[in-house]
C-alpha cells in the first residue's frame, strides 16, 4: 500500500518542472518554503528510513544525505544556479573506497536505484583491479543477473574509463572493461509498481536486487 511518499515524488516532478524553465535564484526565492516543506523535509525523512532498510538487507550500517539544491557552478559552462533534480545518497559509516555506497536519483526523465564504489585512485583502485583480475567471471556473472533480472546498466558516473589496460594487465584480459574504470556503479530503474506497495518497500526491493553485486564487493 502507498506510504505518502508519493506526494514526495509528484511534488518534486511539478516543482523542478517549472524551475527548469525559471531557473534562477528570483524565482526561487519565493518558492524556496514549498521545496523545503514538499520535497527536502520528507526527502531527509526518506533518506533516514531507507538508511535503516539498508543496514537491515546488507548487515552494513550506512548515512544518508541528501544533496543541495543548489549547484556548483564554479567550473562548469553552465552558470544555473539550481538543480532540476533529486538526488540523494547512502554511504557506507565505515570508511572504505570499496565500500558501496547507494544513491537514488529523481528527474523528469529518470528514477532510479544505484550501488556502486565510485572515483577510485591510488591504494584503492589497485585493490579494484586485483579483485577484477582474480574474481572477475563472479562480479561478471553477479552483474549479468541484476541486468537481467532488473533492466539495470552500468552508471557512467565517475571519471572516464582508461583507453587501454592499466599494467600489469594483458591487453586482452577477459575483463578488460572492467580493468578500464576508475569507478564500477550500476543502476537500476524503480519498480513500476511503487505507487500500489509504496516507495520505501519499493527501493527497498532494489536494493535486494542489486544486493548480488553488492556482495562481491562485501568480500574484500
Amino acid at each position: 500500500m502507498a506510504d505518502g511518499f508519493e506526494r514526495m515524488v509528484d511534488e518534486a516532478l511539478a516543482f523542478f518542472g517549472e524551475l527548469k524553465g525559471n531557473n534562477s535564484k528570483d524565482w526561487f526565492a519565493p518558492h524556496k518554503q514549498r521545496y523545503m516543506d514538499e520535497i527536502k523535509k520528507p526527502a531527509e525523512f526518506f533518506g533516514q528510513l531507507l538508511s535503516e532498510d539498508i543496514a537491515r538487507i546488507t548487515s552494513k550500517p550506512v548515512k544518508p544525505k541528501l544533496f543541495r539544491i543548489y549547484r556548483d557552478v564554479r567550473f562548469s559552462k553552465d552558470k544555473t544556479p539550481l538543480n532540476t533534480h533529486l538526488h540523494m545518497m547512502w554511504s557506507p559509516v565505515e570508511a572504505d573506497a570499496l565500500s558501496p555506497t547507494w544513491f537514488m536519483g529523481l528527474a523528469q526523465d529518470y528514477f532510479t536505484l544505484g550501488m556502486g564504489v565510485m572515483g577510485l585512485q591510488g591504494e584503492d583502485l589497485t585493490r579494484y583491479r586485483a579483485f577484477v583480475d582474480t574474481s572477475g567471471d563472479n562480479l561478471s556473472d553477479a552483474l549479468e543477473t541484476v541486468q537481467t533480472q532488473t533492466g539495470a546498466s552500468l552508471s557512467n558516473w565517475g571519471p572516464e574509463p582508461l583507453k587501454r589496460v592499466p599494467k600489469p594487465y594483458d591487453a586482452d584480459h577477459a575483463h578488460a572493461d572492467l580493468l578500464k574504470r576508475k569507478s564500477l556503479a550500476i543502476s537500476a530503474p524503480i519498480p513500476e509498481n511503487w505507487r500500489e506497495v509504496g516507495l520505501l518497500k519499493a527501493v527497498g526491493q532494489r536494493v535486494k536486487d542489486l544486493k548480488p553485486v553488492f556482495d562481491m564487493f562485501d568480500r574484500l
